[in-house]
């Protein structure tokens, strides 16, 4: 019986190596122009892509993006338009933004925001006539829609707290759970004659507009932002107010910069996760609220083209700074009308996208310094 000997296969040769090695190096101290530049460059790359994938396509993208400019800040009218979709956006982002704060991951301020709408209509649809002062209506349908957002927030604040379920499983489903008892409601026992909306809010339920005040100021003529963009202004002064110069706020950037420090100060974690997802949860709620009294003046089904999911990237993009939250809002605002003027209208959507994924990528750049380092 002969034995045979196997001989190895010779390995194929390799291809020239670079000079270089690339090596990534966990950054001590992060500058603090850093992460303003990163999310700069965020957005010039991924204007860059969306202006590649127009011209493969055979578009033109500095006529597609010419068309969104003028159509969202050419003028004050539709500037106006603007700041009404950057409203929600606002309030939604803020919703966002004190979860992330913490290292909490709040993806509910879509359900959180319709459920905010669901409250307000309910005080019109059960507690008061329509001849009711607006006085009354307004501050009530703002607490309404405030605490029935909070509720939203508090079911995934305490599971986590409690029980440790993870919050990005549970308030994404949330959404879906709240998108579907609206569309109970506004199919169901508040429809307007089987059509899948509720009957008009009465006048005093609405939130005044500048339009409205047209006939002792002229310039207003035609301008539709409403009193909800103000409460959003007020709203990041009150979460940078919060932030900054409260035990709260201190607690809560403490948690997020090192939870087991912040356990060892004493702070009640748990209470604290149930109260900043009750917060951001009626942050949400008071975008739902401003939504349908500003600007649909009913519930109806999908009154949100996904305020709670592009205010993710909002705060991502505004760096967790809640005056930056303003400024990003009105960019994505202007996206959303943009995108009515130009075809396909997906593009807007598509810039969103491409816009997260750069964002998260960024982080790279944040967290770690690149390192080229000469071969062997």
């Amino acid at each position: 019986m002969t034995e045979t000997i196997s001989t190895p296969k010779p390995r194929p040769a390799r291809g020239p190596r670079l000079p270089f090695s690339v090596a990534l190096e966990p950054r001590l101290r992060i500058p603090k122009w850093l992460p303003w530049a990163t999310s700069l460059g965020s957005v010039a790359l991924a204007l860059l892509l969306t202006a590649l994938i127009l011209l493969y396509v055979g578009g033109n993208p500095l006529t597609s993006f010419r068309a969104i400019y003028l159509a969202a800040f050419g003028n004050l009218g539709v500037f106006s338009d603007t700041l009404v979709k950057a409203t929600p956006l606002i309030l939604t982002g803020l919703a966002c933004l004190l979860p992330f704060r913490m290292r909490l991951w709040n993806i509910g301020a879509e359900g959180q925001f319709y459920l905010g709408a669901w409250g307000a209509t309910l005080i019109v649809e059960t507690l008061f006539g329509k001849d009711a002062s607006p006085w009354l209506f307004i501050p009530l349908m703002a607490l309404s829609g405030f605490g029935f957002g909070a509720l939203w927030g508090f079911i995934p604040g305490l599971l986590k707290a409690r029980l440790n379920v993870n919050e990005i499983i549970t308030t994404l489903m949330l959404n879906y759970i709240a998108l579907f008892f609206v569309a109970y409601w506004v199919f169901g026992p508040w429809s307007e004659r089987g059509f899948q909306m509720t009957p008009t809010f009465p006048r005093a339920a609405w939130l005044p507009r500048l339009a409205d005040y047209a006939t002792v100021f002229k310039p207003f003529s035609g301008l539709t932002v409403h009193l909800g963009f103000v409460f959003a202004v007020l709203a990041c002064a009150a979460v940078w107010y919060l932030l900054t110069h409260t035990r709260f706020g201190y607690e809560i950037r403490l948690i997020g910069d090192n939870p087991n420090a912040a356990q060892y100060a004493g702070v009640r974690i748990a209470l604290m996760t149930i109260m900043v997802m009750m917060l951001a949860g009626g942050l949400a709620g008071l975008g739902g609220m401003s939504e349908v009294t500003g600007v649909v003046h009913r519930l109806q089904d999908r009154i949100s083209p996904g305020y709670g999911f592009t205010a993710i990237i909002v705060a991502w993009l505004a760096k967790l700074n809640p005056w930056a939250v303003i400024p990003v809002a009105i960019l994505f605002g202007g996206l959303i009308i943009g995108s009515r003027e130009i075809q396909p209208s997906g593009i807007a959507r598509m810039l969103q996208g491409i816009l997260l994924f750069t964002l998260i990528s960024s982080e790279v750049l944040n967290r770690y310094r690149i390192k080229f380092e000469r071969a062997k």
